[in-house]
């Protein structure tokens, strides 16, 4: 079972379970940290949902890392992982990440749920508004009458400012509301489903 196996089952799924909602964008390969890793797939809706996907062919050598700086920044992620890492992966993740195990089915990867993702209990503002573009960034700030002499400043202060002056449940709605309405992923598969 390949990544690209993995990755088209649960791309159907999602696709398949947010057909009606036109709110949903779904993001391959989404930039996190101003693009220093990029998670697999991202939801993008009334919350800001990431899957990492670890196929049995892949290795657990970077999950550590993953699963440290995706839990600052989403608001509830899931591992979906094959077979042959799912004991050791499980450990590597926090309790409330969620965990899909992905196997072989007739001629599909079949996904089973076996633990259903639950609210981050510990986001990072700093690291959720690094998800914003400059100008996205600065939209928020004007939004709130924050961006008066900002303009000119470099983009991790702008993230800081943000962070700092915002609260973290306006500044995530902000955030995913900039997402939903980006336009030239850089390249980034983007699925409109709704």
């Amino acid at each position: 079972m390949r990544d690209f196996d993995v990755r088209s089952a649960l791309m159907h799924k999602l696709t398949a379970e947010f057909s009606a909602d036109p709110s949903t964008k779904i993001v391959e390969e989404m930039s996190v940290w101003s693009g220093t890793v990029r998670i697999d797939v991202a939801v993008i809706n009334g919350q800001l949902c990431g899957y990492e996907l670890k196929s049995d062919r892949d290795t657990l050598d970077r999950l550590p890392l993953q699963a440290e700086l995706y839990s600052r920044a989403f608001d509830r992620v899931e591992l979906v992982v094959g077979r042959r890492h799912a004991k050791a992966a499980v450990k590597l993740v926090p309790k409330w990440w969620g965990i899909t195990l992905a196997s072989n089915g007739d001629q599909v990867v079949v996904l089973s749920p076996q633990r259903i993702a639950k609210k981050n209990p510990n986001l990072d503002a700093y690291a959720v508004a690094q998800f914003l573009w400059k100008e996205e960034a600065l939209a928020v700030l004007e939004s709130f009458d924050l961006a008066k002499g900002w303009r000119s400043k470099r983009i991790d202060e702008i993230h800081r400012r943000a962070a700092s002056e915002i609260s973290i449940d306006l500044l995530s709605a902000k955030v995913r509301e900039a997402l939903k309405q980006r336009q030239g992923w850089l390249g980034q598969k983007v699925c409109y489903v709704g």
